[in-house]
């Protein structure tokens, strides 16, 4: 017998027979290679019945030419970038659609919902994806028709005034607020604070207006750039000449490493989508003033016992490695909550193995950011043992140690601030 091929998450639609009215929607909005192509999507089909429960005429008017662009809007407010089967879907609150607008979930014991709408039938499974069953039409919310440009909406925000010191330090305003359209990766304040201390006041000085200028400019891209454009584009040039990648992860976009936020927020010349991190050309990269782990606590105060220990256990090279490492270092005042003559052991030449394993245990292999370390349970760590990590509320504790600052970004890693220290398990 011949093999039967794959169906797509069209395919499936058509031969369930409970989707005719999703189907013809589907088609008359020009998206059926869209959501044949190798995706993955997750997909919330709103039965026919669904489709029945919306005003009289509403359908016949959607399916007309001349609100295409509508019913595409509509159909793609249900679908979310990559595979999300339903143990995944039950954890979140919130994902962005690929239309731009977020939908909310909520469970209530074992019902969960998407909006408003039921979700009635999970994981029907395609070969580009996976399609969950929903009762009701989701409908985006209305966009006002933007009023502001790219700058005067990243000023009205509030969440961007390092962009902007920056966009106005490099000369770029006149052209951000230019006909365009262009598109926007906003990294936020908090993205700006993650950098290497003192890399921004560096490139705010006027003679570095040029590679302020470079790493901006990387930021841009010339046209609008849906969401749609970021799904099924694997990259894009900007305007500083370089590419960026696109990538989707967990059903989040990410531009480079960065994740997107908040996407697709309207200006009248172009979108800006909000990102969590600074991005880098790859010139600029190469020249940052960026230090190493050892380097940056060495260089902060705060870390004075855990550098000797470093030093004393030859672990200086190591940690000046390429990497990547999440170490999550122990303060002066961790150290000093041991018992008393408890370091001066440690430091002891005798005692240089034991002290090795102490530090590897602070130590994980990777680039593993706060957002991240909170969905974890466990670690392992160089020293070959698992740390537990609990999230309590705004708290997390790795083991018994809690975590009081967070993302301190070096060359070759990442740093996270405890307040006792580890010792691993005899």
């Amino acid at each position: 017998m011949p093999t039967q091929a794959p169906q797509t998450i069209v395919d499936v639609a058509v031969a369930n027979g409970s989707f005719k009215t999703l189907v013809a929607a589907v088609q008359a909005a020009g998206l059926v290679d869209a959501l044949k192509s190798e995706g993955p999507f997750t997909v919330f089909a709103p039965t026919d019945e669904a489709f029945a429960k919306l005003p009289a005429g509403t359908v016949e008017t959607l399916l007309k030419p001349e609100n295409k662009a509508k019913l595409a809007s509509i159909l793609l407010y249900h679908v979310i970038p990559g595979k999300l089967e339903s143990p995944a879907i039950t954890k979140l609150s919130q994902a962005t659609m690929l239309n731009g607008p977020a939908v909310t979930f909520k469970v209530s014991g074992n019902q969960v919902t998407i909006n408003d709408a039921n979700i009635v039938a999970v994981d029907v499974a395609a070969s580009n994806g996976v399609i969950h069953v929903i009762d009701s039409v989701l409908l985006p919310p209305d966009m006002p028709a933007p009023s502001k440009d790219i700058v005067d909406t990243a000023v009205a925000n509030g969440s961007f005034k390092t962009l902007v010191a920056a966009v106005k330090a490099a000369g770029l305003v006149d052209t951000l607020k230019g006909k365009g359209p262009f598109t926007v990766f906003a990294p936020t304040d908090d993205a700006f604070k993650a950098l290497p201390a003192g890399t921004l006041d560096s490139l705010l000085k006027p003679e570095n207006k040029q590679k302020l200028s470079d790493i901006l400019t990387y930021h841009v891209s010339a046209g609008a750039l849906s969401p749609v454009d970021l799904y099924t584009m694997p990259e894009a040039q900007t305007v500083e000449g370089e590419n960026i990648q696109f990538r989707v992860k967990d059903g989040a976009f990410y531009v480079n490493d960065a994740k997107v936020l908040l996407a697709a927020l309207p200006t009248t010349n172009g979108l800006i989508y909000v990102i969590d991190a600074v991005i880098l050309p790859e010139q600029a990269n190469s020249t940052m003033p960026a230090k190493d782990i050892v380097d940056t606590a060495a260089g902060d105060g705060r870390f004075k016992t855990l550098v000797a220990a470093v030093q004393a256990a030859d672990l200086v090279d190591t940690l000046k490695g390429k990497g990547p490492f999440t170490v999550f270092a122990p303060t002066d005042d961790a150290f000093a909550k041991l018992p008393a003559g408890t370091i001066d052991s440690l430091l002891m030449p005798e005692n240089k193995q034991k002290l090795v394993d102490i530090l590897t245990y602070h130590v994980v292999a990777g680039n593993i950011k706060a957002a991240d370390v909170v969905k974890l349970t466990s670690a392992k760590t160089v020293e070959g043992k698992d740390v537990t990590i609990k999230v309590q509320g705004n708290k997390v504790t790795i083991n018994d140690a809690q975590v009081i600052i967070t993302d301190i970004a070096t060359s070759n890693g990442v740093i996270h601030v405890i307040d006792t220290v580890l010792l691993p398990p005899m």
